[in-house]
């Protein structure tokens, strides 16, 4: 375990420090011990976990009170000067083993701070919950996501208009690459402060893009940064897209610059292929909709290009921006090809196969699981003719393609149970919240954590 405090010597313009709420009942309902491992945190005992992630007892060597990050952001396209962390904080930084990546202990749920306005600081137990969920599949799906480390439900009762109540609350840490987002910058082009900027910049470029050269002009740091996260941020929502995610709630603030995918609130798994369904009940317009993900990404990260206009003009930060769409459909295409077992394919252009792939599933309604799973590489190209006809065009080119493991993992053969549809997550829940029975979640993490082996066999 290598704590440090790096995000201190950003000074005291970038965050507040603030105490953890006290909880008086804690109970332990989530450790991620693969986590865990990759910081040497996993040979903790049960107490040191709950003084850590429960307690907050500071980390030697990290911060002896948490920060609460600064940050504004647009929050579904209105300009909000009045966030921050309002329900969590920076905890501790620690040191990767083997790669010496900086990662973040962050939280939720641990308390009021002074961003928090008119809320109570808490997370419900429902909503940590659904975060593992979340953060564990994605995962498994190959997409750069935080990881849910600990969860401790604190026996405290919570009044929420989304949520049968009272119901019960929780305490969540997460490990993550950053904290920082693209309301960070946002806050300081609000506040006119390009000093500021600038030293954000230098510091995320330190920490987290260590392929960039600093002995550069301005100008040129500004240009390669806002082009490789421009690339990193293709990339994760390529992953969603491959995935049927729909994030819910895509704000500036929800950006973080290492381009990791984190914060999941009203997320949703699509069954069947919907560009117009939307996660939050409160996206009445559907901005954030499934297939206005890339949009609204494209969109935040101009939003992010407007903080350095002090330093790099419109144009270049223009043509920079060009370069996310033709970005996020190579990576799309190569997600796409990876999680149905294929090589991608040198007979067929990359524009045809995205368009076949959603055209068929739009027009059939195949089942997604079922098409990922059923027709993943290897399969008997005798199961076609038994399919709807407006899916077999992309079946039959499927079934020609090159597999990219040597042999078809028996896992594909077997029934699907790796899926997150709304209505099994709502069961789990219901037998946590009724019965307390945990044993259908802790199931649930099993048979995703198989579904990660098999499209990771040579």
């Amino acid at each position: 375990m290598k704590p440090v405090a790096f995000h201190e010597k950003l000074g005291d313009e970038h965050f507040v420090r603030v105490e953890a709420a006290k909880f008086d009942n804690l109970i332990q309902r989530y450790r991620n011990q693969d986590a865990a491992k990759t910081v040497s945190l996993d040979l903790l005992s049960d107490e040191e976990w709950k003084s850590y992630f429960g307690s907050f007892i500071p980390f030697p060597n990290s911060f002896k009170l948490p920060l609460a990050l600064c940050y504004h952001g647009h929050q579904f396209g209105s300009y909000n000067p009045y966030i921050g962390d309002g329900r969590g904080f920076l905890y501790a930084q620690l040191i990767e083993n083997h790669t010496n990546r900086l990662l973040d202990l962050g939280t939720k749920g641990t308390g009021k701070t002074p961003f928090s306005r008119n809320g109570d600081g808490r997370l419900t137990l429902k909503g940590a919950f659904r975060e593992v969920l979340a953060s564990e599949y994605l995962n498994a799906l190959g997409v750069n996501t935080c990881k849910i480390l600990s969860i401790f439900e604190t026996g405290e009762q919570l009044i929420r208009q989304d949520e049968p109540s009272p119901t019960r609350s929780a305490v969540l840490v997460r490990l993550s690459h950053s904290h920082i987002r693209i309301g960070s910058f946002q806050r300081l082009a609000y506040l006119e402060q390009s000093d500021e900027i600038l030293k954000l910049l230098k510091y995320v470029i330190m920490n987290y893009y260590p392929n960039i050269r600093h002995d550069v002009s301005q100008e040129v740091l500004v240009k390669t940064f806002l082009k490789s996260f421009i690339n990193r941020v293709a990339e994760m929502v390529a992953g969603w897209m491959s995935s049927g995610f729909v994030h819910g709630v895509l704000n500036t603030d929800n950006f973080n610059v290492t381009g990791e995918s984190f914060d999941y609130g009203p997320w949703r798994f699509l069954t069947e292929m919907d560009f117009d369904f939307t996660a939050a009940y409160f996206d009445q317009e559907g901005r954030y909709a499934y297939g206005n993900q890339p949009e609204a990404s494209l969109w935040a990260l101009s939003r992010l290009a407007d903080c350095f206009t002090d330093f790099v003009s419109q144009e270049v930060l223009e043509e920079e921006l060009k370069k996310f769409y033709p970005s996020m459909e190579v990576a799309l295409c190569k997600r796409l090809c990876w999680r149905l077992g294929i090589l991608p394919p040198k007979d067929i252009k990359q524009n045809v196969f995205l368009s076949l792939f959603f055209s068929s599933t739009s027009k059939s309604k195949i089942k997604l699981d079922y098409l990922f799973h059923k027709f993943y590489a290897g399969f008997d190209p005798e199961i076609i003719r038994n399919e709807d006809e407006e899916v077999r065009p992309f079946l039959k080119m499927l079934s020609v393609q090159t597999a990219r493991q040597q042999n078809r993992p028996k896992y594909f053969t077997q029934l699907i149970n790796c899926g997150l549809p709304l209505n099994e997550v709502e069961h789990i829940w219901h037998c946590i919240s009724e019965r307390d029975d945990w044993s259908k979640f802790e199931q649930k993490i099993k048979n995703i954590e198989r579904y990660a082996k098999a499209l990771r066999m040579d």
